[in-house]
């Protein structure tokens, strides 16, 4: 306002200047005295006189004509210097003039003052007269013809305009965090929204966001979406930037062996991090403890305190391995020195793998139990059947190697060997009552008593029965007669028989199944080859697909009652194949050689019957032509009929 009065003051005197005029002094003095008050239209109201109807800018009686073209231009260009150039979406510089309930009134050095709500200087409580602020120019005159101003506009676009720059220049900025949300928290940047990630707060995990709200912090611009308006904050890269550094500085100064204090950072199923003071570091699980863990958390807590020792690191990538249990002396140190090979030991089942359990004598000290030294029994495969983790156990040392810190230990030792003196407690021939424990493809593996296991081959099993698998004979745990067929007892083996309870019924069956004998049988089952079929006295027979064929030319089915013959056979093999479709196809072979015969008895007979006609025929007498000659075609007939019968039956 100053600056605009006294350019007007100026442009008095530069008028009276040009035209060389002398005024009153009074009335100089107080047009001037007033021009510090009143604006230049207020003056010329007061010092000159308007006439009615068109004003004469040019008249020289009133003292202000007469200007040149020139002289114009540079009195207008001078005017037009008091004010600001303003254009509408800018951003300028205001000073606060007045403060009202309502508005704020600034000075821009605009023709007009502009306004501005109050309530958008709420942040800045103690505003007063004659403060600067920046606002945003939203239009030049209203319907009013007031300025219209904005600094919550200006606010925003201006942090606008330093967010990008921080992105593009990786600058630090400052924010408010204003409130939780999900998955982070929401930072007033200058008046403009952020998001601050929670795995973007700091290097460690937190627990708690809550903590931050309410709180000034340095961020990193990470990410700008300008459709969307959406901007993404780090704190986090502040504070890796710094133990970077750190970290550098840190590493630099590690050696294998040394022992630090850490603090427990995060823990998960293979390890646990510790925070050595601005670098991590790998603590693996089998690092822990010298005796098995299942889980960290067995033995550490977050946040606690620890001592490690370094086992190894890199400088480049910055990794290192720490050891926890390697700050105490190894179990095996420290093993009762009578402990030797033959011993008892107790102790806790602690793992039970495919080839066996491993024992635990004490924290850090195990023992090998073989799946082969926990039963004398042989069928014994799968170690879950006979151990399970956290069954305390008494074994005996197999072998024991201090050095090597390795054991062997063995369960069945504990009890008397079965095997000992077996060819006077199960000699050939003897026969007893055993358990299906097992079936492979060739055989059954039974159970006489605990640790003495046979086998039953597939073959030994039945005399009559065709058996392709021990399933379809027997099942597991049921209970079998059998008898010592045969015993090694070096190996440790023992062969035993089913079917040898009995005897050998092909003997009697070679006199019943005789060659073309015909019996009746059931399907039993039908394959891509032929059929299984239930001869009487529990034989069983097959029949080839050929010899499945009925008569009306459809096949056997499943469970279908027919007569088989008996066409081979075969005591050492046990095997038998018997035909359907023989016994329908021969019987038609007989009645065609039956219609056969019969036929060329009927030709003899016409031709003998002819042969007489013949004879007849030359002695008879010239009256009686008529009827030879009719009964001599007759007779021609009925010989080209034998004749045709004759050719037919010998196609």
């Amino acid at each position: 306002m100053a600056k605009k009065q006294e350019a007007e003051k100026e442009l008095l005197a530069k008028s009276a200047e040009l035209h060389g005029e002398e005024t009153n002094t009074v009335t100089k003095e107080s047009i001037e005295s007033e021009a510090d008050s009143l604006s230049i239209e207020d003056i010329k109201s007061k010092t000159l006189v308007t006439p009615s109807g068109d004003f004469d800018w040019d008249n020289n009686e009133k003292g202000f004509g007469n200007y040149s073209n020139e002289e114009r231009a540079k009195l207008e260009e001078l005017y037009a210097g008091t004010f600001n150039q303003i254009n509408k979406g800018e951003i300028i510089t205001g000073t606060v003039v007045n403060i009202n309930n309502k508005d704020v009134v600034l000075n821009i050095g605009f023709k007009s003052d502009g306004m501005v709500s109050l309530s958008e200087f709420r942040d800045t409580p103690d505003l007063k007269v004659g403060d600067t602020v920046d606002v945003f120019v939203e239009s030049q005159e209203d319907a009013n013809g007031q300025l219209v101003l904005s600094r919550k506009r200006a606010k925003t676009q201006k942090s606008w305009e330093l967010i990008n720059e921080a992105l593009e220049q990786d600058k630090i900025i400052t924010g408010f965090v204003k409130s939780r949300t999900k998955g982070g928290l929401i930072v007033d940047i200058m008046g403009v929204e952020a998001f601050l990630p929670g795995s973007q707060i700091d290097i460690k995990p937190i627990r708690d966001y809550d903590v931050y709200v309410g709180k000034t912090m340095e961020f990193k611009v990470v990410k700008i979406n300008h459709e969307f308006k959406n901007v993404v904050v780090s704190h986090k890269v502040l504070i890796e930037d710094d133990l970077e550094n750190q970290k550098t500085e840190i590493v630099a100064k590690l050696e294998k062996g040394q022992v630090l204090e850490g603090t427990v950072k995060n823990i998960t199923d293979f390890g646990v991090f510790i925070d050595l003071g601005g670098v991590d570091g790998l603590l693996h699980i089998t690092d822990i403890s010298w005796g098995r863990i299942e889980h960290p958390k067995e033995v550490l807590s977050l946040d606690q305190k620890i001592n490690v020792v370094v086992l190894d690191f890199d400088d480049e990538k910055k990794r290192i391995a720490l050891g926890l249990k390697q700050l105490t002396s190894h179990p095996w140190e420290s093993l009762d020195t009578t402990i030797e090979v033959g011993s008892k030991v107790k102790g806790k089942i602690v793992t039970v793998a495919d080839y066996g359990a491993f024992l635990e004598i004490t924290s850090g000290v195990e023992g090998l139990i073989h799946v082969s030294e926990m039963s004398w029994s042989q069928n014994l495969r799968n170690p879950q059947e006979f151990l399970k983790v956290g069954d305390e156990v008494e074994a005996q040392v197999l072998t024991l190697d201090r050095d090597e810190r390795k054991m062997s230990l063995g369960i069945k030792q504990l009890t008397p060997d079965p095997w000992k003196d077996i060819a006077a407690k199960y000699p050939v021939g003897s026969k007893y009552k055993a358990v299906v424990k097992n079936m492979t493809n060739f055989g059954v593996f039974v159970e006489i008593e605990e640790g003495i296991d046979g086998l039953i081959h597939i073959s030994d099993l039945s005399w009559s029965k065709k058996i392709n698998h021990p399933n379809e004979f027997t099942k597991v745990g049921e209970e079998l007669d059998v008898v010592v067929l045969e015993l090694d007892e070096e190996n440790r083996k023992l062969s035993l028989g089913h079917k040898q309870l009995e005897e050998n019924p092909w003997e009697t069956f070679e006199t019943i199944f005789t060659m073309d004998s015909i019996h009746e049988g059931t399907v039993l089952k039908v394959t891509d080859k032929g059929a299984i079929i239930a001869l009487p006295y529990g034989v069983e027979g097959f029949a080839p697909s050929k010899h499945t064929v009925k008569e009306d030319g459809k096949t056997l089915k499943a469970e279908e009652t027919a007569e088989f013959k008996i066409i081979e056979f075969n005591k050492e093999s046990k095997r038998i194949v018997v035909s359907h479709s023989r016994i329908w196809e021969e019987a038609k072979a007989e009645a065609r050689n039956e219609e056969r015969s019969q036929k060329q008895k009927d030709v003899k007979a016409t031709t003998s019957a002819v042969k007489k006609v013949k004879d007849s025929v030359e002695k008879s007498t010239l009256g009686d032509l008529g009827v030879l000659a009719q009964l001599k075609e007759q007779m021609e007939g009925a010989e080209s009929k034998a004749k045709k019968s004759k050719e037919e039956d010998s196609e």
